[in-house]
């Protein structure tokens, strides 16, 4: 009897011992696995994903493919949020189009300096840039402000400026919109080959509006498009086989969708309106850019990370803001993200070479 339970254990030991290597090899396919799918899905994004070093001010981001140096650019209007004695909203004047750069395919961006824009003497404000390619020229639409002023009752247009290299701008033209306080223009391409521009027209109650152009130079305003709530910063892309307009309304990001571009329906539910618990993410978003790289879309919003604290309105910290980057998911015909969920991004270039 005792002997036939020494052999019993033998053979059980010597099959967990046969057992244990094929364990330990399992675990370690579904560590490469796991790492395989994460190199996939790209880099974790940082968070906050930038602050510009020099006055802590970056907002209104905007993300572009570098061809020649083979990075992404992010253009985005530099606030003046760490300078002394700027009365009323002079902070949010003043200031040049800040840039950085990223080589890993968006998930870590480095400051590497403003635009050169040969547009504006004397003192002068650039906002809101909006920066696409076409053909190998890059073209630029900036919000510019002739001077800089404690309040908003101010003049403002879109101009239209060219580059070669996403750094040296050429001042081409003033475009004439519905007014003369528009700003924050978004520009894409139509199915038919022409170009559709929509902007915020601040004479009508922050409205949304639009233009069409052939060429990019020539333009034709068209009205309104969305205007039953006010908001800024609109930004149109297509993605799951729909048109998508996403809208700063200062309560999050509103979302709007169409068939034709043209008829809109919004969403009921805004993006990021509701606080995050990572660092910098604690408050609403704001003024965003969506890029669509394959089949994969990211939103590029930022934050005022200060306000989730009440304080003087003209304090640096009430004034500083970053920006933040977090994956869309479509679900039911909607638009909705998790901006506490870590986010893996990895930008492709247009051309396929990364």
């Amino acid at each position: 009897m005792v002997m036939g339970k020494m052999k019993l254990l033998c053979v059980v030991l010597g099959i967990l011992l046969l057992m244990i290597p094929m364990a330990k090899s399992q675990t370690n396919d579904r560590k490469l696995e796991t790492k395989q799918v994460l190199r996939s899905l790209g880099g974790q994004a940082a968070k906050p994903l930038f602050r510009d070093p020099v006055y802590d001010g970056a907002a209104d981001p905007v993300i572009c493919w570098n061809r020649r140096e083979k990075k992404w650019f992010m253009f985005y209007t530099n606030r003046r949020a760490n300078a002394p004695d700027t009365a009323g909203v002079t902070w949010v004047h003043g200031t040049r189009i800040g840039i950085a750069e990223s080589s890993d395919g968006g998930a870590t961006w480095n400051y590497r300096g403003t635009a050169d824009i040969d547009y504006g003497q004397g003192e002068y404000t650039h906002w809101a840039p909006e920066v696409i390619e076409h053909d190998g020229a890059y073209h630029m639409y900036l919000t510019f402000v002739p001077g800089i002023f404690e309040n908003w009752s101010h003049p403002r247009d879109i101009i239209h400026l060219t580059s070669s290299d996403l750094l040296k701008w050429k001042y081409q033209s003033t475009l004439k919109l519905s007014s003369d306080r528009c700003i924050d223009a978004c520009v894409m391409r139509l199915p038919d080959g022409a170009w559709r521009m929509w902007y915020n027209n601040e004479v009508d109650h922050k409205s949304i509006y639009y233009a069409d152009s052939p060429d990019l130079y020539n333009w034709t305003d068209r009205g309104k498009a969305v205007g039953e709530r006010p908001g800024e910063g609109p930004k149109v892309f297509r993605w799951k086989e729909r048109y998508w307009m996403i809208v700063d309304v200062w309560k999050g990001l509103g979302v709007y969708s169409s068939d034709d571009c043209l008829t809109w329906k919004r969403q009921e539910r805004n993006l990021v309106e509701d606080p995050g618990k990572g660092p910098g993410d604690q408050v609403e978003g704001r003024h965003a850019d969506v890029v669509v790289s394959d089949g994969r879309a990211y939103l590029f919003y930022f934050t005022h990370p200060g306000r989730a604290n009440p304080g003087p309105d003209d304090s640096y910290e009430q004034r500083r803001s970053l920006i933040q980057v977090v994956e869309l998911e479509y679900k039911d015909g909607h638009l909705a993200c998790d901006r506490d969920k870590p986010t893996h991004i990895l930008l492709k270039s247009p051309d396929g070479e990364n």
